[in-house]
């Protein structure tokens, strides 16, 4: 029983480190832009059934079944938290920010693909559309997107960026003097199955299996222009979850404590009686 209280006691302070980390990651990250928490998910070790004592080891009609008794508790799964956070104004009119279902889906210049709700935009030389670590953002078409029509070659059709207007379904123009110059339309995509998302860094997530968790169109949703998405990781929350954690810490610390003394005791009576 001794040793099963130790081997309950190291399960358990093994999930509350992964817990830990994983705390002190949201908390690293309440300012990251289109940051979703991260949650872990716990399953017991073992469980033995319990019976009372003139009862059968072996369930039977004469037995009486008591409950079951875990051996403690391992991170089963690390999953996201992709509730919407708050969005915040800036006022600049290549920030948008997703209301609702979805992801911003972009492209490396290697044409690998990843999604982000992270927003913060800019406009380059070439006057592509990318993220701030140099990544094209695609259109619902899978292409990158230009924010100057194919058939003009300087920034001659608008005057400054408040002249760019971007929708809520994505729809991209630019008020050029006296007309309207559709551009392209920015995707949103969304997952069936958000568990299956990894990610990747800087608020960037893809799909574990992209056969059976293909992508999708979102559908309920609305871009906000000149808008952004903070985390939704809430400082006050994660303070909690760590204060919370340190104390389950330190009882099993007191457990471990507690039940190595008892064996030393017994240990110490065995070799008396010897």
């Amino acid at each position: 029983m001794i040793v099963r209280s130790f081997e309950s006691a190291a399960n358990g302070m093994l999930a509350l480190m992964d817990m830990n980390d994983n705390t002190a990651n949201n908390l690293a990250n309440v300012n990251t832009v289109g940051y979703k928490k991260g949650c872990l998910r716990f399953k017991d070790v073992m469980e033995s059934a319990v019976y009372s004592q003139e009862g059968s080891v072996i369930r039977n009609n004469s037995s009486r079944y008591l409950g079951d008794i875990s051996c403690g508790s391992q991170s089963m799964q690390y999953t996201h938290d992709f509730s919407q956070g708050a969005l915040s104004k800036t006022s600049n009119p290549y920030d948008v920010a997703i209301e609702g279902d979805g992801f911003f889906k972009i492209q490396d210049a290697d044409g690998n693909i990843s999604y982000t709700r992270n927003g913060s935009f800019l406009v380059d030389r070439g006057y592509w559309l990318k993220t701030k670590q140099g990544e094209y953002v695609l259109d619902v078409n899978n292409r990158r997107i230009r924010m100057l029509p194919y058939d003009m070659e300087d920034e001659t059709a608008f005057r400054d960026r408040k002249d760019i207007v971007i929708a809520e379904n994505g729809n991209i123009e630019i008020n050029s003097y006296n007309q309207k110059i559709p551009l392209q339309t920015i995707g949103v995509w969304d997952f069936s199955d958000k568990d299956d998302l990894f990610e990747i860094g800087d608020a960037k997530f893809v799909p574990r299996d992209r056969v059976n968790n293909p992508e999708l169109r979102s559908e309920k949703y609305t871009i906000q222009q000149g808008m952004l998405e903070l985390s939704n990781s809430n400082v006050i929350r994660e303070m909690i979850n760590t204060i919370n954690t340190s104390r389950n810490y330190e009882s099993l610390t007191r457990v471990v404590s507690t039940n190595s003394d008892m064996l030393s005791t017994a240990v110490s009576v065995g070799r008396l009686r010897t």
